[in-house]
């Protein structure tokens, strides 16, 4: 009897743990898309901002005034940093859009692709003939390279099964890949961490 009553508390206390990883993977994954749909200013606010004198171009009255910022995003570790220009504001706003390109680029959610089927986001950035129509500028950039890299790390950076998989092709997928120079090198470095040769 008492061996019962042990094995039941254990096993209950095992659902508890198994709940508590669940709900911890699902607000991480749930968090990580809630950045990428906040605007420039929300998004600041969820960062660590330090502004400093920046150099380089821009004369002497740049390095006058703390016109450089750096955004830390202390949950993921991700930096970045915008210095071009004269005005903090203008900088801080920069600095916004890195951040969201940064955590499309570099935080990943493990997806089953037994159950997958592109997000609805996605969906509207593919065309009938499966070409992949966003542009760097669309507020949609960000959530849809974010899925494509989440797709492309969950098919072992096999771009024609990750294309399969979207409802475009191998020569589409490739070639918005490679239009962007950091979302091509990513794809590159994360090709490498799985043993596959950079694409050309």
């Amino acid at each position: 009897m008492e061996n019962t009553i042990i094995l039941v508390r254990m096993s209950r206390l095992a659902r508890r743990m198994e709940r508590g990883h669940q709900e911890s993977r699902d607000s991480e994954h749930a968090g990580k898309d809630d950045l990428l749909a906040l605007d420039d200013e929300s998004l600041v606010r969820r960062c660590r901002v330090d502004c400093f004198r920046s150099s380089g171009p821009g004369g002497q009255k740049r390095n006058k005034t703390s016109s450089g910022v750096r955004l830390t995003h202390e949950p993921t570790g991700l930096v970045v940093t915008a210095v071009e220009d004269r005005s903090q504001h203008v900088n801080r706003r920069r600095a916004a859009r890195r951040m969201r390109e940064a955590i499309a680029l570099h935080l990943r959610t493990p997806l089953d692709m037994a159950k997958y089927s592109p997000g609805e986001l996605l969906s509207t950035c593919i065309s009938a003939d499966g070409a992949i129509v966003v542009g760097r500028r669309d507020a949609r950039y960000a959530p849809a390279i974010r899925e494509i890299l989440d797709v492309l790390a969950a098919c072992g950076m096999r771009v024609g099964e990750t294309a399969g998989a979207m409802g475009s092709s191998t020569g589409q997928l490739a070639s918005f890949l490679q239009k962007d120079e950091k979302l091509w090198r990513r794809v590159n470095d994360m090709r490498a961490e799985a043993g596959q040769k950079p694409l050309r």
